[in-house]
C-alpha cells in the first residue's frame, strides 16, 4: 500500500460537540433571542453564514458586555463527544504509515475552542474566530479573522499550501451550512467531505455522512475511502484501542417533496 500524507480538518461546534457556542452563551447571559437574531441576519446575508454569533458580540447591545472570561467560561460548560483525545492521538501516529495533520478550524470564538480542547487539541491546532480586547474595559474591540463561509475556504487553503498538500489529500468535517462553501471546495479538488448531521443541505453536498455520538466515527469513511478497509477491519481497528462498534447502520436518505401535478397543470 503506498503510503501518504493527509490533511484532516474538523469544524467544532456539533461537529466535536453537542453544543452550538451561541446557545451555550446565551443560556449563560439569559438572553433567550438567539435563535431569533441569527434568523435575522441570516436573512439580511449581512453576515456569513456561521459568523452571527461574532456579528452579535461586535454590536448587539444584549452581546456587548461579553468579555473573554465569559468565552472562556462557555468553553468549559461545552459538551465535546467522546473519544477526541483519541481520534487525534490515532491521527498524529498514523495508520499503516498513512500520516494525518489534524485541524480544528471553526467560526466559533478562539477563546471558547481553545478552553473546550484544553489538553486535547494544540491551541496551535486550532483556527477559530479571535477578537482583539479593549485593554481598558475588557469589551470586544475588533475581529482580527472570522473562518465562516468562504473564510473557511481560505483557512484550509492556507493550511494545506503550508503543508505541502495535494489539493485531493484534504478530508473535511462539518455539519452546518457555514460548512457548504468548503464542502464544495473541497469535493471539486477531489478531497474526502464527511458530514457530522443529516441536515439536508449539508448530507446532500458531503460525500459520506456518519451519525455518532463519538468522534471517532469519523475515521471510518477515512479508513473505507481513503484505505480500502472493510467493515470487518475497520472493527478490528477499533477494536484494538479499545473500542466497540455497537451499532453500524448504513441507510440511503431520499429527499422528496411531492405536489399536486393536476393542481399544478391547471395553475
Amino acid at each position: 500500500m503506498t503510503r501518504k500524507h493527509f490533511l484532516l480538518v474538523s469544524d467544532f461546534d456539533q461537529t466535536l460537540s453537542f453544543n452550538d457556542s451561541g446557545h451555550v452563551l446565551s443560556d449563560m447571559l439569559g438572553i433567550t433571542t438567539f435563535a431569533e437574531k441569527v434568523a435575522a441576519l441570516s436573512q439580511l446575508n449581512l453576515v456569513q453564514s456561521g459568523a452571527e454569533l461574532s456579528y452579535l458580540l461586535l454590536h448587539d447591545p444584549e452581546y456587548r458586555r461579553v468579555r473573554r472570561a465569559d468565552l472562556v467560561e462557555v468553553g468549559r460548560r461545552i459538551r465535546l463527544k467522546r473519544n477526541i483525545a483519541l481520534l487525534t492521538s490515532l491521527l498524529e501516529r498514523g495508520i499503516e504509515g498513512h500520516r494525518f495533520e489534524f485541524f480544528v478550524v471553526s467560526a466559533a470564538p478562539e477563546d471558547v475552542v481553545h478552553a473546550a480542547l484544553e489538553g486535547i487539541v494544540r491551541p496551535d491546532r486550532v483556527i477559530a474566530t479571535r477578537f482583539v480586547y479593549d485593554e481598558q474595559s475588557g469589551e470586544i474591540a475588533s475581529i482580527v479573522r472570522v473562518p465562516a463561509g468562504f473564510g473557511k475556504v481560505a483557512a484550509v487553503n492556507q493550511l494545506r499550501e503550508t503543508l505541502g498538500m495535494p489539493s485531493e489529500r484534504v478530508v473535511y468535517v462539518g455539519d452546518g451550512s457555514s460548512d457548504i462553501h468548503v464542502m464544495l471546495h473541497v469535493n471539486r479538488c477531489d478531497g474526502l467531505t464527511i458530514a457530522a448531521s443529516e441536515a439536508r443541505h449539508i448530507a446532500s453536498i458531503a460525500r459520506r455522512t456518519v451519525m455518532s455520538d463519538d468522534a471517532l466515527s469519523v475515521l471510518i469513511p477515512v479508513l473505507e475511502d481513503i484505505l480500502g478497509y472493510d467493515r470487518p477491519r475497520v472493527r478490528a481497528l477499533f477494536e484494538q484501542h479499545g473500542v466497540l462498534i455497537q451499532e453500524w447502520d448504513r441507510v440511503r436518505t431520499d429527499w422528496l417533496t411531492i405536489r399536486d401535478g393536476r393542481r399544478a397543470a391547471a395553475s
